[in-house]
């Protein structure tokens, strides 16, 4: 994972804004879970460019961010000055710590902890942060979520022999987290009590700023794992004209789920709470 995000993070930085946007109902029914209030120490678990600790701030909570990648971390940092943010693997830092040695009132991540090579060893690591009676709460990706890793490269992949499949559902990914039974079996596991785990689906609008959002779909997915493996895979087999080429027919692809004139799907996730 760390391999991953190294190269990976770029195109989250680059995309922020839009990232923020695409994915504001998902952040919007996590805050509303976390009960943030004024004096709340909390730690935001793969922390990214700094959402969640900005909305901490905003509220008057003491914002703590981790992240595996410095890049992330030195972009949380200048959008959440007041913040602090360390690079870490949060499955076995000692992150109380590791930054000044109070709890957790709470701990919250958004798509950012569907990662960990060992989720039991990592929530038994994040409940040994927390304070007594401190919340976790967290959105990852649902089983039978596609459209959000393939619109836009369904037409790239059908150009390979063997086109990659869907992410994987049960193993450090994207689609770690998805069955909604081994997340309950995760959280018991690590020692975790009171666990709901609810589906909430988000409407994933990609207009941002009047745009119809079709090359913000296809700028989000090309800078994603499988589109950067397939741009390098298939751009210099088709040479300049051909890979310009298939990007257009990738837009006719992106061009046909317009409603009402911009680029929107429903994606699904689940929305957990646990206490200590």
């Amino acid at each position: 994972m760390r391999a991953v995000w190294s190269t990976g993070s770029a195109g989250w930085i680059r995309h922020q804004h839009l990232y923020d946007c695409v994915f504001a109902p998902f952040t919007t029914a996590l805050l509303t879970a976390a009960e943030l209030a004024p004096g709340h120490r909390v730690l935001d678990v793969g922390c990214g460019t700094g959402t969640l600790l900005e909305a901490a701030a905003a509220v008057g909570a003491d914002p703590v961010g981790v992240d595996i990648s410095a890049d992330m971390v030195a972009a949380a940092r200048r959008r959440v000055p007041g913040a602090r943010v360390i690079v870490a693997d949060a499955q076995v830092e000692d992150l109380r710590a590791g930054t000044s040695g109070d709890p957790f009132d709470r701990i919250v991540s958004r798509l950012g902890v569907m990662f960990f090579a060992d989720p039991v060893a990592a929530f038994t690591n994040l409940r040994s942060a927390a304070a007594p009676g401190a919340r976790l709460a967290f959105v990852c990706w649902r089983d039978g979520e596609t459209d959000l890793f393939h619109l836009g490269l369904r037409s790239l992949m059908g150009r390979l022999d063997d086109p990659p499949g869907p992410p994987p559902s049960g193993v450090p990914g994207p689609m770690g987290l998805a069955d909604g039974a081994r997340v309950r079996q995760v959280l018991a596991g690590a020692g975790w009590r009171d666990v709901t785990v609810a589906p909430v689906d988000g409407d994933c609008d990609y207009g941002v700023d009047g745009s119809d959002g079709i090359e913000e779909r296809l700028a989000i997915v090309l800078g994603g794992q499988t589109g950067r493996a397939l741009r390098a895979e298939l751009e210099p087999r088709l040479g300049a004209a051909g890979w310009a080429a298939a990007l257009e027919q990738a837009r006719q692809e992106v061009r046909e789920r317009t409603v009402d004139g911009t680029v929107r799907f429903v994606a699904h996730a689940w929305l957990v709470t646990a206490t200590t």
